[in-house]
């Protein structure tokens, strides 16, 4: 498998908020590119705050810019923030260097994609990204 179909994407973006509901997270936005930087699925529950699409699409954007998790971003952003700025600025302004922006990778380690989700706290909306990721027999990598 080289390409994220449209059915794999959803299958992500629905077991994400399936995962957050049987968690009792907060109303999440769930956002899924393919590995060109293509969105393949966005959904955002009832009750989401206003731009929580928009951060999930600088969680996974910004991962797949620079083919890392958002936690590795993270730790970025504390250890060379003129790094991540300057990042930020190349990307467009679609950067968020928190948890929650996670690679979709095949068996063979290749990027596929990636998923950004917000709503609740970083790492929650981490675990409902990687179970979504999982749910679609696909493999996560988060940047830890």
């Amino acid at each position: 498998m080289t390409e994220l179909s449209l059915e794999k994407a959803q299958t992500i973006a629905v077991a994400a908020l399936k995962t957050a509901r049987e968690k009792s997270f907060k109303p999440l936005a769930v956002v899924v590119y393919d590995a060109r930087g293509a969105l393949k699925a966005l959904l955002a529950e009832d009750g989401t705050s206003l731009k929580r699409a928009e951060i999930a699409m600088g969680k996974a954007y910004g991962a797949l810019s620079l083919g890392v998790g958002s936690r590795a971003l993270h730790k970025m952003a504390l250890d060379r923030p003129y790094f991540i700025a300057s990042a930020t600025h190349a990307a467009g302004g679609q950067l968020v260097p928190v948890p929650g922006g996670v690679l979709i990778k095949d068996g063979q380690g290749r990027i596929l994609g990636s998923v950004g989700v917000s709503g609740d706290t970083s790492d929650n909306d981490e675990i409902a990204a990687a179970a979504g990721i999982e749910a679609a027999g696909l493999v996560f990598d988060t940047g830890a």
